[in-house]
Parts: structure tokens; sequence; C-alpha cells
């Protein structure tokens, strides 16, 4: 399910939604509050100085400095005990903890505004979401990229940032979830391979190659796509947007999977739901931090098995934020929605409110997890990897702001 399509789906009036609300609105504070730096490093916002991080001689005491943040990371710090996010039990009426994140470090309305208004006049051009602008309107996608990259001021960049996430989600709404548009389970596969045709061209021969590029112009969604990484292309270097097409590849994967589910009525595991969200995530919007960012993390440190872990954690963390907001809106006309909580209370056989707050612990766990990994990675990797890391925390900061101001989440 996109994030579009979760932001203009009804509020549901039950109990659980009113739990999730109470849940999300206290994400500020508290014993279980997230530092807004990355240990062993500095974020940069934008027009700041870029970060190097302790090296060279005479910063050995620095790196003693990022061993002990590195140490404090991994749950041993005096006001956040290893293991405990609880902020008291009854608070707001609810007793769940507060989710274990970061804060945004930037919000510039201004910038968001010029950024949303150039993105639906793209949407416009590109023909996706015909007739329903207001809503793209709505979800405020703009500050989404504004908060989410606050060392980026050039609204170009987070344009094309923009255009990305916004085709990749009208990829799930037109192919995997919105019947109104188009949606057949059954024409998943076809679709989901010419949509990647659009990212990564086939090059075919002489006499086939007018049809399939009649094929690519004749859908809003391939257009989109296709539209996006042109954009992309003008601000990234090869081996970035190589990064996208395999990190969009592996999405596309994920949509498939769901809508297997979907076609058999298979309610997954909790393990399987959640190796599901580290590949139907916001990997492809938090990958490319660097483009946006104006600077270049190398192939090889991006590939890194320790960095990988690192990142597709963070990316599971966040999209299992925009699950719990999720919750306080009916959008599938099937009754059948996948996120989280819904997943392990099936599998737990528990209240909805205990698998609100088992999910929860979830996601602290693995902002935790990513908090701990890149600490370490800190102490050894590039400039370019240290301030990738920081921003990927930042990602996950303004990500969660995002969800937390949108009147579409908020009863708006």
């Amino acid at each position: 399910m996109s994030s579009l399509s979760r932001l203009t789906a009804p509020t549901a009036p039950h109990e659980v939604a009113r739990l999730v609300a109470t849940l999300l609105a206290r994400h500020e504070g508290g014993r279980a509050a997230a530092p807004a730096a990355l240990p062993g490093t500095v974020t940069r916002r934008a027009g700041a100085a870029l970060p190097t991080g302790p090296t060279g001689l005479g910063t050995s005491a620095a790196r003693v400095g990022a061993r002990k943040a590195a140490r404090e990371a991994a749950g041993r710090r005096e006001d956040v005990p290893a293991g405990d996010t609880a902020a008291g039990p009854g608070e707001h009426g609810s007793g769940v903890p507060p989710l274990y994140c970061p804060p945004a470090l930037r919000d510039d309305p201004a910038l968001a505004r010029e950024v949303n208004d150039r993105l639906v006049e793209w949407a416009d051009e590109t023909g996706i979401y015909a007739g329903r602008l207001d809503r793209v309107r709505a979800a405020d996608f703009g500050r989404l990229m504004t908060l989410a990259h606050p060392d980026a001021d050039d609204p170009d960049r987070l344009l094309a940032a923009g255009k990305c996430a916004l085709a990749e989600w009208a990829t799930d709404d037109y192919y995997c979830d919105d019947e109104t548009v188009g949606s057949r389970t059954e024409l998943l596969g076809s679709q989901l391979g010419l949509a990647y045709a659009a990212l990564d061209p086939a090059h075919l021969p002489a006499r086939y190659a007018p049809a399939m590029e009649r094929e690519m112009r004749a859908d809003p969604v391939r257009v989109a796509l296709r539209s996006a990484l042109a954009h992309l292309e003008r601000h990234a270097e090869p081996s970035q947007v190589a990064r996208l097409r395999h990190e969009v590849a592996v999405l596309f994967v994920g949509y498939g999977q769901e809508g297997s589910w979907r076609t058999r009525g298979h309610m997954p595991s909790v393990h399987e739901y959640l190796a599901h969200r580290q590949i139907n995530s916001f990997l492809p919007c938090i990958a490319l931090s660097d483009v946006v960012g104006g600077y270049a993390l190398s192939a090889t440190e991006y590939a890194d098995p320790r960095v990988r872990r690192a990142v597709t954690t963070a990316a599971t963390a966040a999209t299992l934020v925009n699950d719990l907001y999720s919750m306080t809106k009916e959008h599938d006309s099937s009754g059948v929605e996948f996120n989280l909580p819904t997943v392990v209370a099936a599998a737990e056989r528990c209240s909805p409110r205990e698998a609100v707050e088992r999910s929860a612990e979830i996601h602290d766990e693995l902002v935790r997890a990513f908090e701990r990994q890149a600490a370490a990675l800190v102490l050894t990797g590039s400039p370019q990897l240290r301030r990738f890391l920081a921003g990927v925390w930042a990602w996950l900061g303004g990500n969660r702001e995002w969800h937390s101001g949108s009147s579409r989440y908020n009863g708006g």
C-alpha cells in the first residue's frame, strides 16, 4: 500500500485508531528520546560545512570520544537503559512508549511549498493521479523531502528526489492497490516488468523498438518513472543512478510479494512480514541521500555488507512508522490490510493494543540497531560515508515529523 493511498483514505473510527493516535502524538521527550546527531558525526544542515569526523594526527582523543558514543549507542547510556523504551504506564491514557526516533533537523515551509508546487505540476504533466491532484498536493511530499534532507537547500535536487518517490508510489497505486485506476493482481507481474523497463531501457532490435516505445508512452506511470530518472540523472553520477535502479527493482519484488498474499488470502508471519518490509520500504528514497546532498558515496562503500545492514535496518524502521500511522485509516475495501500491528495480532493472538505496543518495540529495536551499527561504521568510514549515515539518521527524524504533522493522519 503506497503512502498516497494511505494518506487519502478516510479516518478509521475504531478504538485501535484512537490508541495509535495517542501513541503517535507523544513522540518527543521522555526517556526514549533519540539524539539529534548520530554518535560520531556532526549532522550537516544546508549551507554548513561538510563534516569529516575525527581523522589524522592529534585526533586520538576525538576517536576515544567517538568510541564512547558508539558504546552509548549500544544502549549503555544512563538516561536510556538498554531495552527500556517505556515512558511510564498510563500517561495520556495509553501506557504505550513513544517511538525512539531523532527529531527533525529542519522544517522550511517556503522551500517545502516550492518543491510541492513543482511536484504537483510535474504530476499533472505526466498524467499520474489525473483528477486527483488535490490529493497529491495535500499529501505534501515537498515537505517530506525538505524534512528528510536537511543538508540540501537546492529545490531542484529535492524535486528530483520527490519525483522518484511519487513515481514509485504511483506504481504501487496503479498496479497493486487501486482498482479505480486499473489495478488487477493478475496483471501485476507484466505491469511491473514494463515499469522497470522505463528505468532500465530494453535495447531491442530495430524492428521491435517502436512498439516498445509506444508501450512506454502509453502509460502515465511509465512516463513518470522515465521522467523522474531523467531528472535525477542531471544531478547523479552513473553509480548513483545504478543504485536507485537496483533499489527500485527490489521494491518491485516487494510489490509482487504483497500481491501474492492478496491473491492467496495469506496473512504472513511476523518474520515474513518484516523481511518484506525491508524490501517494500522507503529504501529507494533513503538511497538518494547523497544525490540530494550534492556528494557521492562510492558504490564500494554502499555495497559493504555492514553498510547494507545498517541502511536496510533504518529503512525498515522508517516504513514501520508509516505502518503505525496508517492504522488510523481505512483504505482496503477487501477488509484485509498488511501492516505490522495487524500481522502481530494475527500471529501472536493478542489484542490490538498489545500488537501496537509490540510494533512500537520492534520499531525502537531497529532504530537502536541502526544507531549502534552506524556509530561503529563512522570510526573507519570515509567522510562521505559518515555524511551518508548522518543523512540516514536525519531521514528517520524527518520522516517521523512528516507523518506526525500530516493532516491526513491527524484528523484534518
